[in-house]
């Protein structure tokens, strides 16, 4: 099951690559196994893995709350920078919802995927056409209708335990 996964998303990099932003979104809850299809599509494509949270975080350390709300964009720029590929894969992107820093992450995620593609983890799930991140009423619940970037539904998928449990990895 994980190998069509990691073929599917492979197929939707191809697909990225002639729209305007050029985002591929990986959606599952937390055990989903997210990290593991990324770097097994790393290993694949040979493109850059990066946790976002590590990297944006440590860059952050001594920085005020205003600096981080403010430098927060160019740091994600100054990060994928760093990687002269057209293809990123981004995980541990959490971070990115903090309130606190005062920005919408799936249009943080769609500037960088202007210029090469980006295949991102979410940590959520899709209803009714919609992406979600957390549960309505949660300061960090954001929802977006699909459009303008393509994903990779894990919450369709059957539950990876069950599966693991069956022996079928």
């Amino acid at each position: 099951m994980i190998e069509a996964t990691i073929d599917n998303v492979v197929k939707k990099i191809r697909e990225a690559s002639e729209l305007y932003y050029k985002l591929v979104l990986v959606v599952g809850p937390a055990g989903s196994r997210k990290t593991e299809i990324l770097r097994k599509v790393a290993a694949v494509t040979s493109a850059p893995f990066i946790n976002i949270n590590l990297e944006l975080s440590s860059r952050m350390l001594d920085m005020t709350e205003r600096q981080r709300i403010l430098q927060l964009s160019s740091l994600l720029d100054q990060i994928i920078a760093e990687y002269s590929t057209d293809l990123i894969l981004l995980d541990n992107t959490e971070i990115l919802f903090d309130v606190r820093l005062k920005h919408d992450p799936l249009r943080l995620l769609q500037k960088l995927s202007r210029n090469r593609t980006v295949v991102a983890s979410w940590n959520g799930a899709i209803v009714d056409n919609y992406i979600t991140y957390a549960i309505p009423g949660h300061p960090e619940y954001r929802k977006y209708p699909i459009t303008d970037f393509l994903v990779i539904n894990l919450t369709q998928s059957k539950n990876y335990e069950q599966e693991e449990q069956n022996g079928h990895t």
